[in-house]
Order: C-alpha cells, then sequence, then structure tokens
C-alpha cells in the first residue's frame, strides 16, 4: 500500500472530520451572558417558600448553575424540577449533584438557552439574572399561565413589571411575581 503525501493524508483526515461533524450536529450555544454565581441555600429556600411550592408545582431555575434549586424543590416539596443552563460544565455540574442527591431521574437538567427554551409548563420560575435579562425574558414570563409564581434572587424586573412582594433574606432581596 502506497504512503499517503503529508498534504493528501491531512486532506483526507479533515474530510473524516467534518464527515463526522455533519452527521452528528450539535446545538451551538453562544458563551453564558453572566458569571457563574451560586445561590446561597438560605436565599434557595426562602425563593421557594416565597413562591408556596407544593409537590404539583414544576420549578424551572433559569441559569440554574450547580443545579441546587431544583433539586431543594424536589428534595423539600416534592415538586418537579427542571434547571437551563447555558454552561455545559454547570450541567455536568448539576447533574452529579442531582446523583449524590440521589435524584437522578427526579430531577432534569438542559444544556439550553434560557431565551429560546420551551418552560411554558412551568408554575414556578427562578432567576438569578441580571436586570437586564430579566427585562429580556419579561415577555416570555409574562406569556406563562395565569397563576405562574416567578422568584428572583437579587434583581428585579425595573419599573416596567413591579414585584407583587419582596423581602431579604440573609441580606439579599428576593422578588415575588404571579403572572395575571
Amino acid at each position: 500500500m502506497k504512503r499517503l503525501a503529508p498534504i493528501a493524508a491531512f486532506a483526507v483526515l479533515l474530510a473524516v472530520e467534518t464527515a463526522a461533524q455533519q452527521a452528528q450536529p450539535q446545538q451551538q450555544l453562544h458563551a453564558p451572558d453572566v458569571i457563574y454565581v451560586p445561590t446561597p441555600q438560605p436565599v434557595v429556600d426562602a425563593m421557594l417558600e416565597m413562591a408556596k411550592v407544593t409537590a404539583a408545582d414544576v420549578v424551572y431555575d433559569l441559569g440554574c448553575g450547580d443545579g441546587r434549586i431544583p433539586i431543594t424543590a424536589v428534595q423539600k416539596y416534592g415538586a418537579r424540577g427542571i434547571g437551563i443552563d447555558i454552561d455545559p460544565a454547570r450541567i455536568a455540574e448539576a447533574n452529579e449533584n442531582a446523583k449524590a442527591a440521589g435524584l437522578t431521574g427526579k430531577v432534569t437538567f438542559l444544556n439550553q438557552d434560557l431565551f429560546t427554551s420551551d418552560f411554558s409548563d412551568a408554575t414556578v420560575v427562578t432567576l438569578y439574572l441580571l436586570p437586564s435579562l430579566n427585562q429580556k425574558l419579561m415577555p416570555k414570563l409574562k406569556a406563562l399561565k395565569p397563576g405562574t409564581r416567578i422568584v428572583s434572587h437579587a434583581f428585579d424586573m425595573g419599573d416596567a413589571w413591579p414585584p407583587d412582594a419582596s423581602r431579604e433574606v440573609a441580606g439579599k432581596m428576593i422578588y415575588f411575581w404571579v403572572v395575571r
């Protein structure tokens, strides 16, 4: 068998790699809009209490990070917990945390862009996003089913949608809305 010249060999490898990539298209997600900062557990607990989470709820955490909010919603209330994060490292960490908590298969983590994700079945939505991102999400949040509860750690929605309630927990603010 003849040896391929280096350029020909490179061309064959490039063609094989390109064909493999085309055969398995991957969703291209952009980099996170914010750096990851976890919500302290006392704030997580207060957010879920403020939303009056029950076993009948579907709790979505947009920008879920390590998964602590959906995991707590499942552990403490028996709710269905779903986390969405654009960073695959955070999703891997969230899945590991669910496994450590014995909740594999009971909580779901999706590596998606929260601006294009479907969370229309949510009854509770939690957020820890910058005000500009909250405002960008506002039309999608306001379009959720009436009665859906939204709780945000640290940031509100500005004057366009004043919160129905707010409170300070462990030196952090949380804001609460009900979709009408």
